[in-house]
């Protein structure tokens, strides 16, 4: 197993890692921008090293001085987490290129995953299916007109290079599109550095259902179940669960089998997520695209099927079995998460602020994996998640009963949030029937 291990990363997710690092007996080293110094991550940790200021691109994605960290500490390995660097297939090579293990899939891998059209085309190879859109680039305005065309709309307009719910667009008829494909190429360019634009089918009533893989250390890919994640604001996700309320037995069969063949397209090792659109009309699945990294969903997984996924990517990363028998993976009751953002809970626009008070809810099946606490100063440097709140039990309508009264216990004071959002949810009619889609935020406002 790793001994020492650098988390290239901030808030809730350093502090998930670094609690089950120290549980196997790591030695773990932070590093931290001005702006987090006194966030509890960085006391958590067994060594914290100040990598610059609060800006980014100075700090959480700033490689010289992550490398100089990990060299300076006697850092064995480097766990990105998600956002920031966990997707920078040059980092990934630059780590390892320095000697330390990369706690993730290969540089390869994202690559491979990385270029959204290039991703469709393996998958399509690979026998999984993909929407009807493009195999290429709209290299212009006028590929895209016509890519539209041949396609039906509506479409949606994707960056290539994006990811996370950013860089898309809908376009209903050919003046949407035109004005779409520009406000996407624009966004792309700046935010991604890669202006190149796809056109896919758009589906206005689909569900967002994923499926999380595991590339074991013996060449292996196994599926560990599917996650809804259909509750978004902004193509973000707000609220996922497993298992998925929309998903069959024989539709679960069919996911995870092309969840793994998709891992398997591309040699996939460590945890991954295989992103889906649903359509619960025909139960047709169409592959989204997929994500070399842990996801912030993860706790559900890990309730269903009693394991820490980051206790199996460090021993993935250590060329390790895993803790279970791949051979005999069985889900047990449901879990939901939901994401407690420093946002206003009608527009979810973002509030920063000191947070004057913070108390989480216990009880039996209740988690907060939290990256502030009181006291703490939540800037406008990053993003808005200050905490997750999951909850476990051993059926859907236990679990939303368990939610309603964390989410009634959870006192945040201070900053904006979408707390109230939460309770507004879990006695939605729409969302506690399970026959909800990727437009119930939108039909709640």
């Amino acid at each position: 197993m790793i001994e020492s291990l650098l988390v290239a990363n901030r808030g809730e997710i350093a502090r998930r890692i670094i609690r089950t690092a120290k549980r196997l007996g790591i030695r773990v080293v932070a590093v931290h921008s001005e702006a987090d110094a006194d966030l509890p991550f960085v006391a958590e940790a067994d060594e914290a090293v100040l990598i610059g200021p609060p800006n980014p691109a100075l700090s959480y994605r700033n490689t010289e001085a992550i490398l100089a960290a990990a060299k300076s500490t006697g850092a064995q390995a480097i766990h990105p987490g998600y956002g920031f660097l966990s997707e920078n297939a040059e980092f990934a090579r630059t780590v390892e290129a320095s000697g330390l293990i990369w706690v993730g899939p290969d540089a390869d891998a994202i690559t491979a995953m990385g270029d959204k059209i290039n991703a469709r085309n393996l998958m399509a190879a690979a026998g999984v299916p993909v929407a009807p859109g493009t195999t290429d680039p709209a290299a212009d305005l006028d590929a895209a007109v016509t890519a539209a065309a041949e396609i039906g709309y509506p479409v949606m307009v994707k960056a290539a290079a994006g990811g996370g719910g950013m860089g898309m667009g809908v376009a209903v008829d050919e003046a949407a599109l035109r004005t779409e494909y520009d406000k996407v190429r624009a966004f792309a360019e700046r935010m991604f550095g890669d202006g190149s634009v796809l056109i896919e089918r758009y589906f206005p009533r689909v569900r967002h259902v994923e499926v999380q893989i595991l590339g074991l250390a013996d060449g292996r890919v196994v599926a560990l179940g599917e996650r809804e994640c259909s509750v978004q604001r902004r193509n973000q996700k707000l609220v996922e669960e497993s298992p998925s309320p929309a998903v069959s037995p024989e539709l679960r069969s069919r996911l995870l089998a092309a969840a793994v063949r998709a891992g398997e397209a591309v040699g996939y090792r460590n945890a991954g997520t295989v992103e889906c659109l649903l359509d619960t009309a025909t139960d047709e699945f169409f592959f989204l695209e997929m994500n070399t990294r842990l996801q912030v969903e993860h706790p559900v997984t890990e309730y269903v099927y009693g394991i820490d996924l980051v206790e199996e990517q460090l021993r993935v990363a250590s060329g390790l079995a895993p803790t279970f028998d791949p051979d005999a993976l069985t889900p047990r009751g449901h879990a939901v998460e939901m994401r407690i953002n420093a946002e206003d809970p009608k527009r979810f626009l973002p509030g920063p602020g000191v947070i004057r008070t913070w108390v989480e809810p216990t009880g039996e099946g209740v988690r907060v994996d939290s990256g502030y606490t009181e006291g703490n100063t939540v800037t406008p440097f990053y993003d808005s998640l200050l905490a997750k709140l999951i909850v476990s039990g051993a059926t859907r309508a236990e679990v939303l009963e368990r939610a309603k009264e964390a989410v009634a216990a959870f006192q945040i004071e201070g900053p904006k949030n979408n707390v109230p959002f939460f309770a507004e949810l879990l006695t939605n009619e729409e969302f506690r029937s399970g026959a909800y889609d990727t437009g119930i935020v939108s039909r709640m406002r």
